[in-house]
């Protein structure tokens, strides 16, 4: 079988930046990535969905490229996993079979890896939601794998309509997976950590606007000021 296109992980990312997510919400990321003009703001489809929306995904891309059901790649990914890896697998978004169950989930789970993100159909959803790492798929297909290989392992791949490159920083939660570049990860932090702070000034302002209604007070300007603008420009 010709592996010619099995590499080896990517150097993880520093725990200094992953700390620094994980202060941020994906929202905030995704808005730091569109003030950047980074492709569909780092946004896989919104048909991928977690199993366990309770379990929160964050950990460097490793990557397998796959069609057609075949899960040999994932399993060779999965056995060379380690912990601190987000496994995303560019399945093509196949819907005539799985490509994994509760085994692999296990063995993934095992091994250490900190979640996967599966471009296709998955089976076994109460094991693999019982899971402690996250898992994100795009529905359900009880059909079992095929299994021929070799397909690709860490090379740079399109994961449900997002380039994906083998170290990107990957983040996801209930409202779906996000994928920061690396090579960015420093511009979209600032980015992001703007937003936060803006946001912040503005729970700060509806919080004193409720203050002000409920004491019966004159009422402060609730309306952020780009809004303010805009109308005036009309």
């Amino acid at each position: 079988m010709n592996k010619v296109n099995y590499k080896s992980l990517p150097d993880l990312i520093p725990q200094e930046i992953i700390n620094r997510v994980k202060k941020l919400s994906p929202a905030q990321l995704c808005d730091g990535m569109e003030a950047l003009g980074i492709e569909r703001n780092g946004c896989m489809d919104a048909s991928l969905l977690p199993l366990d929306s309770d379990k929160i995904l964050i950990g460097t891309a490793c990557t397998v490229d796959t069609e057609d059901g075949d899960n040999f790649p994932i399993h060779v990914a999965i056995y060379q996993g380690k912990p601190g890896y987000v496994l995303v697998v560019a399945g093509k978004g196949y819907t005539e079979r799985c490509y994994m169950g509760d085994l692999m989930g296990s063995a993934a789970e095992a091994v250490g890896l900190n979640g996967i993100i599966i471009d296709g159909y998955v089976r076994d959803k109460v094991g693999l939601s019982q899971l402690s790492i996250p898992i994100y798929a795009k529905g359900l297909m009880q059909r079992s794998p095929a299994k021929r290989g070799p397909g690709e392992i860490n090379t740079v791949v399109n994961c449900a309509g997002v380039k994906v490159t083998p170290g990107d920083l990957i983040l996801g939660d209930y409202d779906g997976v996000t994928v920061i570049p690396r090579d960015r990860i420093e511009e979209v932090l600032a980015a992001a950590e703007k937003k936060d702070a803006y946001e912040a000034k503005r729970r700060e302002t509806i919080a004193e606007f409720v203050r002000c209604k409920n004491n019966q007070e004159p009422l402060p300007e609730l309306a952020p000021a780009w809004v303010t603008e805009m109308i005036n420009k009309k």
